[in-house]
């Protein structure tokens, strides 16, 4: 494989005392370096290669081979130094003087390579090394290729920029190498994503993919071997266990095959689940030896293995110490727990199979979990425990039942809600909960809680249920029970009452509540949670036409989000989300273009988990404004598939917005398709939550009209809109109001009744001037 990048790397910068190729086996060390001396332009230039192995640790042997060597690039060289080193051996300094003097006076630029130079551990070897390159002359370069970086004085000639590094980092294949190796060189017929994950897969490794690449040939499902190529692949364990680990001593060996469990290691670590001291200087030993080790941080602090190394040596560990991997996973969660990182040590107490501890390390994380609006984590971490560790413990069963509830679901959540509810029954009726066995509750402050939030989720059941009544009935029962430090449950009283509210389209009360809401979670510190009522406070206020308060929302809400620095609060990347509608809506496509790419810039980690759905919704409107139909459709598309539910009511629903695109691109019949679907009819009483649904099925109905040239459509479409026009108006629902008069015109005009076509015209315009409406009008021509 031609390799250019490194071989410039290697010609380039002038010429420096020592050029170091380091990196662990199967990187091409040997490979790049034949290639280098074979294809640089020789001008005049002579090679003296020497490959090592474990007998030249002896020092008389060492320096007649290289002596050896050496007179085959400069014949005459080191005639003396061998006569020297056959009659007084242990005189190396005589040795070395004899022979530089000889280097000299060489006329021409000599390269002298030693090969595996990481099996030499001799220390007389690398002194002896080190004066020869400390006294080399400018015309003699030395190069040096090996596993480990060699005893020498790298630091110092780094520092006077004399040594040119070439390492793994360097040395592993880029994509597009990859490509290369496996498609031109190997002649495997892989697509541009089987290129990327054996890439990804191997980290660039050159053995591995060319291990992987042999695997591969004559094999028919090609997709599968990729999806499961791991440090299990037969040849993988056979290269690194004859290569690596069978070349280790036993020490390194133990830790290595110990602390593979471990997805990052340091010093501290490493004594931790070894049991034994010296981790930092054996994890510095380790990079220095290159064993597959990379390291995360700049100072060195944190590393981890080589993915298919790790693989390999868990493996291992499972053959050869089974019965040690629990209390190994044991001590490493204890670290994590004393060290603040309650993640860590909850997944090794997973891994472990300590659920007992692992249950009381999640009880304890809940709090700060929820306010951070990981709700994710929380279920994954729920669905892994067994259920009978569950039932007893009720911050869990709430917990779950809450996380259920937040994604709109409901299976699961009555029996979690009766768990908690008969362990509260029972702890009443006893004088001592200890005494009761009814479980245990690790966070007291918690613990004095569960039966507010049993109310509240009996609230959030009603209201995924969508028994409006329910909701109310069970948020304003916590609103009774609170007390002044119990800021969480009030807020998502409040916030419960607001989405009631919501449903049924009275907006002010809704946004009342979701003030309050936000007012109480703000002084709980739940700041995401407030950016979650910021989304709810900005919909509301855009469906009462108030865009100017919709963007004040989304604003505050930002500055909340980035109140404390990077990274900003998850929540941030919604409220760039929030923000592109109002802007789109007043045609101003490229600051809400620019927005949306904000908000895909921090990250998936800074948006709730349905903005991945809102994030395409809103960048779908702006290629629909921009006249990209297609890209809307495809983007719609996307939405649908990623869609996540919460308990926020759906009055935008993506198929309605697709209906919408369809008309635009003249596609009436799957439009109508659409609406029937959906069971839509003019007679419906018009409610809040289909009001978005029934405008577009008056759009469809005036796009048939026009496409067929018949009458009864334009008619009912003119009833439906006089109805929902009387409903919005009532509601104080003003965004509805300016569209459905929109439509109206169109309507009217449809009918050859101009002046009622001005009318409604006039009417909208004077709601929407002030907000700055302008898409409303445009997108009708």
């Amino acid at each position: 494989m031609p390799r250019p990048r490194l071989i410039e790397r290697l010609g380039g910068g002038g010429e420096p005392a020592l050029t170091l190729v380091s990196a662990p086996a199967g990187f091409g060390k040997t490979t790049l370096l034949t290639e280098w001396l074979a294809t640089a332009p020789a001008d005049g230039r002579s090679v003296a290669w020497l490959s090592l192995d474990q007998r030249d640790n002896d020092p008389a042997l060492f320096w007649t081979y290289l002596v050896a060597a050496l007179e085959t690039a400069a014949p005459g060289v080191g005639g003396g130094a061998l006569a020297l080193l056959q009659s007084s051996p242990s005189q190396v300094d005589a040795v070395l003087a004899t022979l530089l003097n000889d280097l000299h006076a060489v006329a021409h630029d000599v390269v002298l390579v030693l090969d595996d130079y990481h099996v030499i551990s001799s220390r007389d070897v690398h002194d002896g090394m080190g004066f020869l390159l400390e006294h080399l002359p400018p015309h003699i370069h030395l190069v040096i290729a090996g596993r480990a970086d060699p005893g020498l004085p790298l630091s110092r000639l780094r520092g006077r920029g004399e040594l040119v590094e070439i390492r793994a980092a360097d040395l592993r294949f880029t994509r597009d190498e990859a490509a290369e190796y496996l498609t031109g060189q190997m002649g495997l017929v892989l697509t541009a994503p089987d290129v990327a994950a054996l890439e990804g897969r191997t980290e660039g490794w050159i053995a591995a993919l060319q291990l992987a690449a042999l695997s591969l040939q004559g094999r028919e499902d090609v997709a599968g071997f990729i999806e499961g190529f791991a440090g299990d692949d037969r040849y993988i364990v056979d290269y690194l266990v004859e290569e690596v680990l069978q070349r280790q001593p036993d020490d390194v060996r133990s830790f290595l095959l110990q602390t593979s469990i471990l997805s990052r290691l340091n010093g501290s670590l490493g004594d931790a689940v070894t049991g034994r001291g010296g981790g930092k200087a054996m994890l510095e030993a380790l990079d220095r030896r290159n064993l597959f080790l990379v390291p995360l941080d700049d100072r060195r602090r944190w590393y981890r293995y080589h993915h298919l190394f790790a693989d390999v040596l868990q493996a291992r560990l499972l053959d050869e110490q089974p019965d040690d991997v629990s209390q190994l996973h044991r001590r490493a969660s204890e670290w994590y727990e004393q060290n603040g990182e309650p993640s860590e040590a909850i997944r090794h107490a997973m891994a472990g199979k300590d659920f007992e501890r692992a249950a009381n390390l999640v009880e304890l994380a809940v709090p700060a979990m929820r306010q951070d609006r990981q709700e994710a984590t929380l279920r994954r971490w729920l669905e892994a425990l067994p259920d009978a560790l569950i039932r007893i413990r009720p911050v869990l069963s709430l917990t779950h039942a809450g996380t259920l509830l937040m994604y709109g679901e409901l299976e699961g959540v009555e029996t979690r809600l009766r768990d908690a509810e008969r362990w509260l029954e029972t702890t009443m009726e006893a004088e001592d909960s200890s005494s009761s066995g009814a479980g245990v509750v690790v966070d007291d402050a918690v613990m004095r809680t569960v039966s507010l939030e049993i109310a509240v989720y009996r609230a959030a059941q009603a209201r995924v249920r969508g028994d409006v009544l329910g909701t109310m009935t069970h948020a304003r029962r916590v609103l009774e029970l609170v007390g002044e430090d119990d800021a969480v449950e009030r807020g998502s009283a409040a916030g419960l009452l607001g989405l009631a509210y919501w449903t049924t389209g009275e907006l002010d009360a809704a946004h009342r509540w979701w003030s309050e809401a936000v007012a109480s979670l703000a002084k709980a510190g739940h700041h995401s949670d407030t950016l979650g009522c910021a989304i709810a406070l900005g919909d509301i206020r855009v469906a009462q036409g108030r865009l100017h308060d919709a963007m004040s929302c989304y604003e505050r809400g930002l500055r909340v989000a980035t109140a404390q620095g990077a990274p900003a609060l998850r929540g941030a990347a919604d409220m760039h989300v929030g923000m592109s509608g109002p802007l789109c809506e007043r045609n101003e496509l490229d600051a809400a273009l620019r927005h949306l790419v904000t908000s895909r810039e921090l990250g998936e980690h800074a948006g709730l988990p349905q903005n991945r759905h809102r994030w395409r919704v809103a960048m779908a409107r702006v290629l629909q404004a921009q006249g990209d139909l297609a890209g809307a459709l495809e983007l719609l598309d996307e939405a649908e598939g990623l869609y996540t539910s919460d308990m926020f009511p759906d009055g935008r629903p993506i198929a309605a917005l697709r209906a919408r695109v369809w008309i635009a691109q003249g596609r009436v019949g799957e439009a109508l398709a659409w609406a029937r679907d959906r069971g839509l009819s003019v007679e419906d009483d018009p409610s809040y939550l289909r009001e978005f649904e029934h405008i577009t099925l008056a759009r469809v109905l005036l796009a048939r009209s026009a496409a067929e040239g018949e009458e009864r459509s334009l008619h009912e479409a003119a009833r439906l809109l006089e109805r929902l026009l009387r409903a919005a108006e009532d509601g104080g629902r003003t965004g509805s109001v300016i569209e459905i008069l929109v439509v109206q015109a169109l309507a009217h005009r449809a009918r050859g009744d101009v002046p009622a076509a001005l009318a409604s015209l006039r009417r909208a315009t004077a709601l929407a001037e002030p907000e700055g409406y302008v898409r409303v009008f445009v997108d009708q021509g």
